[in-house]
């Protein structure tokens, strides 16, 4: 079931200024909502944690104890950027309340349920959320015992849906009712499946490596060469991909290359033509000066967002675009 483009936000019944009053607790600093599932109508967030990729772990079954360890037999582990979020609600809102309206916005946003239980039938899930979940890196600091208390009376879900994108989508959402004179409690976990970022970590291609692709390609994009956002000056960090491409041309003496700047798409064409041809003078007079590499060999040229070699629709395509290339005279 596809997800609808339009994120569905959560319609709570409308909530007293008595209610309001109940929550006497802070919002956790650096909170928001998450634009799939906004919070019950006059809840307070008490935990927020958002990872850029991470990989989730989501009972799908019911938990059980087997040799005094604590097993899930259907453990949905879905990887991409993971939302964590936990609110408590006024105690004249019961557990039942605020699942039905959650129930609601995840079937409206399109999304298909795989898993739910409720209170006995989760079996020991509120072993696994105190132990595994709630406590986990200080992510709960306060209100623990909304979830200690309220989890004597479970309801969970675990839902997922397909972004017309082609991107997975799952939610876990976890609602603890009022219980022992608490709040009740609600934990969401969402993780939107995407592409891990690569190119954090990076290694030079060697001179042979450079001069294997000239002469297959007439061209070798070159990845190790790094200017700070908007500025043209070589960075420090680039000396070993300078350095390789120096033993290239001094390996070479007949070989003259164009050094070709390119960014992305961010900005205007006239800027980045600009900003792309200082860059390639930049590595030029580098090569020249720190390498003695003879600069009547080198070609500086900036063709800016002009031969992307990936989309710029987002950042890890806006990265591989980012590039300095040497392209054979």
């Amino acid at each position: 079931m596809r997800v609808r483009p339009l994120f569905a936000l959560l319609c709570g019944a409308a909530v007293s200024q008595a209610a309001f009053a109940q929550l006497n607790v802070r919002e956790v600093k650096g909170g928001q909502d998450h634009p799939l599932l906004s919070r019950f109508e006059g809840a307070r967030m008490v935990g927020y944690n958002v990872l850029q990729y991470e990989e989730a772990a989501l009972p799908a079954s019911k938990p059980y104890f087997k040799d005094n360890e604590l097993v899930v037999d259907n453990l949905l582990k879905p990887e991409g950027k993971y939302t964590r979020i936990a609110y408590v609600f006024p105690k004249d809102r019961s557990g039942l309340e605020v699942f039905r309206n959650y129930q609601a916005a995840i079937a409206k946003a399109g999304l298909q349920v795989v898993y739910t239980c409720d209170k006995e039938a989760c079996g020991k899930l509120p072993s696994y959320f105190n132990s595994s979940y709630l406590m986990r890196d200080g992510f709960l600091d306060s209100n623990r015992n909304v979830f200690n208390a309220g989890l004597r009376e479970p309801r969970y879900l675990v839902a997922k849906g397909t972004r017309p994108d082609g991107t997975v989508l799952h939610v876990a959402l976890l609602v603890a009712p009022p219980l022992r004179d608490e709040l009740g409690g609600v934990s969401l976990q969402i993780v939107e499946g995407k592409p891990m970022e690569t190119g954090k970590v990076t290694t030079a291609l060697s001179a042979g490596d450079m001069a294997k692709s000239l002469a297959a390609e007439g061209k070798v994009a070159v990845y190790g060469v790094y200017f700070d956002t908007d500025k043209t000056a070589v960075k420090p960090e680039s000396k070993e991909a300078l350095a390789e491409m120096a033993k290239l041309l001094q390996a070479d003496r007949d070989l003259k290359v164009h050094i070709v700047g390119h960014t992305d798409n961010q900005g205007s064409p006239a800027h980045n033509m600009d900003l792309s041809q200082k860059r390639a003078e930049s590595v030029v007079k580098t090569l020249a000066t720190d390498y003695r590499i003879d600069a009547k060999r080198l070609s500086a040229k900036g063709v800016g967002a002009y031969a992307p070699v990936a989309s710029n629709d987002a950042e890890p395509g806006r990265e591989k675009n980012r590039r300095v290339e040497l392209v054979k005279q």
